[in-house]
């Protein structure tokens, strides 16, 4: 793999490590700032919307400008939402704290596309082993994560403070590598050929087969996640607990990604993706035993796995849709409805939780989880949708 996919790897990792720590703090943040417990997950919600609203810009803006000037962009954009969170934490504003998780959530909605820039700076054949190694850069933000939460909540007399702080780190840690990366001259802002109506690229069956699967995994993964540090303070459980059942799920979530590529080059994607779903069901059911450190554990590490499963492969698959003139509105149109429908379950997650509790919120999802296994068995049948493999 050239240079340019493993310095993206890189900045994935530290993208992620920041995701981890936001995941563990911002409940509680909010569960402390809020003005009732319904509104606890509200700061989750604001990141995941303004990463959806970041989503069809970050595209185009990189089709204009190229990757690297629109990842460094998006960087700045969320070390300014960092400012902004010391300052909301530091006077006790829960409404500018949504404003500065909305603004971090466009700087992660930029770097939300590291995977696509890392197909196009792979070497021809690489495609799902480009992307397999710039996802597992979320191993290394699998123990950075977690640590950097444990270490940095109570740094600063005002609680969570020092997490923000750890956060800019990351960001400009990821600015400096950034200035590094050489993506091939002939992918940047390359517009030309003949392009379709998006309304017939989206109708096409593989753009959406691809994106429902996106859709049911990151959904479903994020809407437990969320509620996780919830469901466990509710049972419990200590700060360190739930900053260790996160970095063991997103231990699961990264460190499949190694392999993933090879697997779905093997079994295709459609395998793979069933395959992710029934672990996706596999983690509800867990849910329903035990309230336990196990039990987290263990529903927490199968959700991780369904999420990569299913993510990766609907990522490889979504390029088969569409051409090199066609990609910056096709990811852009991908990227709106997958992060529109983890902002929604981001919000729903504190609502679900305090009404259904943790193991009636996860039985619930698991009629989601089975879609994709229906379209797919619809497919193999050589009815509607059909896809390439």
């Amino acid at each position: 793999m050239p240079l340019t996919v493993s310095l993206l790897s890189l900045c994935q990792a530290l993208l992620v490590s920041g995701n981890i720590l936001l995941i563990a703090v911002s409940p509680l943040i909010g569960a402390m700032l809020a003005p009732s417990p319904g509104w606890s997950t509200a700061p989750v919600a604001t990141q995941w919307l303004g990463l959806m609203c970041a989503t069809i810009p970050a595209s185009l803006i990189m089709a204009r400008l190229g990757r690297r000037r629109g990842f460094m962009l998006g960087n700045l954009i969320g070390i300014a939402g960092t400012g902004l969170a010391i300052v909301a934490l530091h006077t006790q504003r829960f409404g500018l704290f949504l404003v500065a998780t909305w603004m971090i959530g466009i700087g992660i909605g930029f770097g939300q596309l590291y995977r696509f820039a890392a197909v196009e700076a792979a070497p021809a054949g690489g495609r799902d082993r480009a992307i397999g190694l710039v996802m597992g850069g979320g191993v290394v933000a699998a123990f950075c994560g977690p640590w950097l939460a444990r270490h940095s909540h109570d740094l600063a007399a005002t609680p969570y403070l020092g997490s923000f702080i750890g956060l800019g780190v990351l960001y400009l840690v990821a600015l400096v590598l950034l200035s590094f990366v050489r993506m091939p001259a002939e992918q940047q802002g390359q517009d030309d050929g003949p392009q379709r109506p998006l309304t017939e690229i989206m109708r096409q069956p593989v753009f959406l087969i691809a994106v429902i699967s996106a859709m049911v995994g990151y959904g479903v993964m994020n809407l437990a996640m969320t509620a996780t540090p919830l469901a466990m303070a509710a049972a419990g459980h200590e700060f360190d607990h739930v900053a260790a059942t996160i970095q063991w799920h997103v231990v699961a979530m990264f460190l499949p990604s190694f392999v993933t590529g090879r697997l779905t080059a093997r079994f295709g994607a459609s395998r793979m993706i069933m395959a992710g779903c029934l672990l996706l069901i596999a983690s509800a059911l867990v849910a329903q035993w035990e309230a336990g450190l196990a039990g987290f554990h263990g529903g927490l590490i199968l959700l991780g796995l369904g999420w990569n499963f299913t993510f990766l492969p609907a990522t490889g698959l979504l390029t088969e849709a569409h051409t090199v003139a066609e990609k910056a509105r096709t990811q852009a149109a991908n990227e709106f409805l997958v992060f529109t429908t983890v902002a929604l379950t981001a919000l729903l997650a504190g609502p679900a939780a305090s009404a259904l509790g943790w193991s009636l919120l996860n039985l619930a999802v698991v009629p989601l989880c089975a879609l994709p296994i229906l379209l797919f068995g619809l497919a193999f049948r050589g009815q509607r949708p059909q896809i390439r493999e």
